[in-house]
């Protein structure tokens, strides 16, 4: 999915939308609303760091920020 950032750090509805598919389609059995939280700035940043694949995303947010 190609990205139409409308400015640094800002993201159209479609990216949004995708976005949250990714952290439902992700989701991890009695997670924590704060390990939620963690994996969704992980999304976040593999994404703005120029990551679309879904597999990819999914990923390396269940990963450890690092590694």
């Amino acid at each position: 999915m190609a990205s139409a950032r409308l400015a640094k750090g800002a993201f159209t509805p479609v990216d949004v939308e995708f976005l949250c598919q990714i952290l439902e389609r992700g989701s991890v059995a009695k997670e924590t609303a704060a390990e939620r939280e963690r994996r969704a700035l992980r999304i976040i940043d593999s994404y703005m760091a120029g990551v679309t694949d879904e597999g990819q995303l999914i990923e390396l947010s269940r990963k450890p920020l690092g590694r």
